[in-house]
């Protein structure tokens, strides 16, 4: 970070990270079926509660940090020159 900004090497490491990281949870959880939405209960394994609850971290990580939309409101300035 210089001068109290964001790199734009930053926002598009952010970026790509947190999206990717969703689209494979969300693929993971599809592909568990019903034991994607596993919480709690004997019924479903650790493994399988794991899973949902981190599924539901990716979404807090796509905005931490800034927001996906932030991130490309920075790229589109910093990296492709476009105006505000």
């Amino acid at each position: 970070m210089k001068d109290g900004k964001a790199s734009p090497t930053a926002s598009m490491f952010k970026l790509y990270g947190s999206e990717h990281n969703k689209k494979r949870h969300e693929l993971m959880i599809a592909a568990t079926g019903i034991n994607g939405v596993a919480w709690d209960g004997d019924e479903f394994d650790k493994k399988d509660k794991d899973l949902t609850r981190a599924w539901l971290r990716t979404k807090g990580n796509s905005i931490e940090g800034g927001t996906s939309e932030v991130q490309l409101n920075v790229i589109s300035k910093r990296v492709l020159g476009l105006p505000s």
